[in-house]
């Protein structure tokens, strides 16, 4: 595994571009896990739904996993109220972004590829919106929260790359990001976003109005406090209905928008499978939970599982 750093102020850990591979060896209890659920699993199309539980290992932080760090994200009302909230979150994201641009699929989003080459999902909804699983070649993706590399105007609903803003904000900005680097108290959180402990830094930055209409830009995902659109949701139970188990990697199920699936399949009687480390909102519905790391059980499963 290479480690490189990137960015502006703080690493991220990147992966190569490799195809999934058996892990060498893992610990007996994980191992009995995983083959009681490779029994469970096996014959039957599965619906993946995964979570920040599995973009870890890229160096992206998650919200609520062992090591997370509690914070409290802006929400949605708060991001269209005040244009104070607005400058401080478009400052703190012109950080993170520069970072989660870099970010590499690491095994897991190779072994969720391999097993939709495979023809063994129906489909894969994520509530990342790093878009790494695309980047390792998953083709049939329902990005449930959006996606960090787009913007949406609020006011005309115009969409622009991320890229597009970022050069203008930095035209905007040209020392942001420099300073920034030079305090040293940035640290990286989730959803492309970072913690800057410089009021003055943040008071400086100008923020970029839509170039077609002069409205309020805001990242192309969900916030706190906002809806994920009908059509997305309506779309991903019916990737449910098509497959006769799911299995979900990496979430703590905290949020509505993901126990929902979990709930449906086992409602219709579908085994649910959940690999998270520690628990999570829909332990009651699993037929099996594995305490392990995600990346190695997707590994392992990717490799074990048999064709249909």
């Amino acid at each position: 595994m290479n480690q490189r750093q990137r960015g502006v102020g703080v690493g991220l850990t990147g992966f190569a571009s490799l195809p999934a591979a058996r892990p060498a060896l893992l610990p007996a209890e994980q191992l009995r896990e995983l083959e009681s659920v490779r029994a469970l699993l096996s014959g039957r199309r599965l619906a993946l739904l995964t979570g920040a539980g599995l973009s870890t290992d890229s160096g992206i932080p998650d919200y609520r996993g062992p090591d997370a760090v509690p914070r409290s994200p802006m929400t949605y009302q708060e991001f269209v109220r005040d244009p104070a909230n607005r400058q401080r979150y478009w400052a703190r994201n012109h950080i993170g972004w520069s970072h989660l641009r870099h970010a590499d699929p690491n095994q897991g989003h190779h072994a969720v590829a391999q097993l939709e080459r495979r023809g063994l999902l129906s489909g894969l909804i994520t509530q990342n919106v790093d878009r790494l699983h695309e980047e390792a070649g998953s083709t049939n993706v329902i990005d449930l929260h959006g996606r960090f590399d787009q913007v949406v105007c609020l006011d005309c609903r115009r969409t622009y790359t991320r890229g597009l803003l970022a050069g203008v904000l930095t035209e905007l900005n040209p020392e942001f990001l420099a300073r920034a680097t030079e305090t040293g108290l940035v640290e990286m959180a989730p959803d492309a976003d970072a913690t800057v402990d410089d009021s003055a830094l943040i008071s400086s930055f100008v923020v970029a109005a839509c170039p077609a209409c002069g409205g309020t830009l805001k990242p192309d995902f969900v916030y706190f406090g906002e809806n994920v659109p009908k059509e997305r949701v309506e779309a991903a139970y019916a990737m449910v209905d098509e497959a006769a188990a799911l299995l979900v990697a990496g979430s703590s199920l905290t949020v509505m928008s993901g126990l929902r699936f979990v709930r449906h399949a086992a409602k219709d009687g579908k085994p649910v499978v959940i690999i998270n480390r520690g628990e999570t909102r829909g332990d009651p519905q699993a037929t099996i939970k594995v305490h392990a790391g995600v990346g190695e059980s997707l590994t392992w499963l990717a490799a074990e599982l048999p064709d249909l």
